[in-house]
């Protein structure tokens, strides 16, 4: 049998500079066996120098922070060692704030009111190699910059066009998803168990040949399906 202890942990360095964030945002990881939280910054200084010392494999990092901001400390991390990949976890999402940080490198543009179960997997897919963007904030730079956002459709029946094998019970399911719903959630909206809503999810993630529900999320986006 595989030994799990032999895994390697995702190390991520957390950047806030509000300590009962900070607080807050470490305590989702402590009983986490992949993921581990090595190491914090309170400022975008620090967390460029704390990112060149230790090189986590991801920077949770917020735009709005003292010294040097969240976007500048990106793309000095990033001219040290373009490995490392950035998570933008912010409050913040006027235009400018998401085009700069998506130049500067990052990876995901994430909203603090995410939940815990859809930020631990765009971590995983992050660390993978995928791109995040929130769903509140694509109608922000749909219009911008088609880079960022190829959009193969613009509509929810050109999506499903494209995508005739997936069920309506499954477009419905797949919504949520994208609004980052857990299965618990979904299973509460539509009236069903909570083992239907997982069987449903993962029918999607099968036919959208994709690796997981934060992926499936990201081509629903970026197909017009929101």
């Amino acid at each position: 049998m595989e030994n799990i202890a032999n895994k390697k942990s995702i190390s991520v360095l957390m950047v806030e500079d509000h300590k009962l964030l900070r607080v807050g945002l470490k305590s989702l990881f402590e009983d986490m066996t992949d993921i581990k939280v090595i190491a914090e910054a309170e400022n975008g200084k620090e967390a460029v120098e704390k990112a060149k010392l230790i090189r986590p494999d991801i920077i949770l990092m917020d735009v709005g922070l003292p010294d040097i901001n969240g976007i500048e400390a990106c793309k000095r991390i990033l001219n040290n060692n373009v490995d490392q990949k950035v998570i933008m976890l912010t409050s913040h999402c006027t235009e400018k704030e998401v085009m700069d940080a998506l130049s500067a490198g990052a990876f995901a543009y994430v909203l603090k009111d995410i939940n815990t179960e859809l930020l631990v997997m765009i971590i995983k897919s992050v660390k993978d190699g995928a791109i995040w963007l929130d769903p509140q904030i694509v109608p922000l730079i749909r219009t911008q910059s088609s880079c960022f956002i190829p959009q193969k459709q613009n509509s929810r029946a050109s999506f499903r066009a494209q995508h005739a094998n997936l069920t309506e019970r499954e477009y419905e399911v797949l919504k949520l998803v994208v609004d980052g719903k857990s299965n618990s959630e979904i299973a509460g909206i539509l009236t069903i168990s909570e083992h239907t809503a997982k069987a449903h999810v993962c029918n999607i993630i099968q036919k959208l040949v994709v690796d997981d529900r934060t992926q499936a999320a990201v081509k629903a986006i970026k197909e017009g399906l929101v």
